[in-house]
């Protein structure tokens, strides 16, 4: 399984603990993964940092119903809905949890603690408050999914014409991408979504493998400036896909449920 990002681990796993299919030990212990410690700061009626087990039950109690991720980039505020304060710090992060049912947003600042050598990552979610709106462009799972292969067929055109996935680990991403559509999901995302979520979600995770890889591996026959200019136009809208993608398909369990549609057991 490709890594989460640490807002799509809280927020599926929040989720779950939500729809009471995980104990909050559970949903803990996968959302911290190999990080040494989680704490949320900024927590309505605590005056300090505090674990984020009490963090999440305290949030449920302040009425909180699921939890949405954003994903924003620079001239993509992706997943987000406000204020703009909010909005910046969630762009400085590259992601954030948006709460459904209570105005009340998670940016997690990660840092290594620890001599060299024997460091450790720490993380600090910050809650802040955020305005209650439908989040920036976020598709629908179908959307979600027919975007993904119509971005990626027409990317892997483009660069196998410029040579650049027409061998090694980049075309076998773009295989693995395109059999992700018919694989049986695996526990990519926390008890309680739904099986397209997982099926779209790794499409996502693996399309993103081939721009990070054809990006870092070289500029194969992609020589001139302009085929790297090609290189990076065709990437780009499948950069983008994937994102959106990801973010419809950890938010997939507060869509279904806003639409009345029970949890998957």
């Amino acid at each position: 399984m490709l890594s989460q990002p640490r807002s799509g681990l809280l927020a599926a796993w929040g989720n779950a603990l939500l729809a009471g299919f995980v104990s909050p030990d559970d949903a803990v212990t996968t959302v911290v993964g190999d990080d040494a410690v989680h704490r949320v700061e900024g927590l309505p009626g605590e005056a300090g940092p505090v674990g984020l087990t009490l963090a999440l039950g305290r949030l449920r109690a302040l009425g909180v119903t699921g939890y949405r991720i954003a994903l924003p980039a620079p001239g993509h505020p992706l997943g987000l809905s406000g204020p703009p304060e909010f909005n910046a710090r969630a762009l400085e992060a590259e992601e954030a949890v948006i709460a459904a049912g209570a105005p009340y947003g998670l940016i997690p600042e990660v840092s290594a603690v620890g001599p060299d050598g024997d460091q450790h990552v720490e993380v600090v979610w910050h809650c802040l408050p955020v305005r209650e709106a439908p989040p920036a462009d976020v598709p629908s799972l179908g959307e979600a999914e027919r975007e993904l292969a119509e971005a990626l067929r027409e990317a892997t055109d483009v660069l196998s014409r410029l040579d650049v996935a027409a061998s090694g680990p980049v075309a076998e991403a773009a295989l693995d991408a395109y059999r992700a559509r018919s694989e049986r999901g695996r526990e990519v995302l926390a008890p309680g979504y739904p099986p397209r979520a997982v099926r779209v979600l790794e499409l996502a995770q693996r399309i993103a493998l081939l721009v990070s890889l054809a990006y870092e591996h070289g500029h194969g026959g992609a020589v001139s400036a302009s085929e790297m200019a090609a290189r990076g136009e065709a990437l780009r809208p499948v950069e983008r896909c994937a994102r959106r993608a990801l973010v419809a398909s950890y938010n997939a369990y507060v869509e279904e449920r806003e639409r009345g549609m029970p949890p998957v057991s």
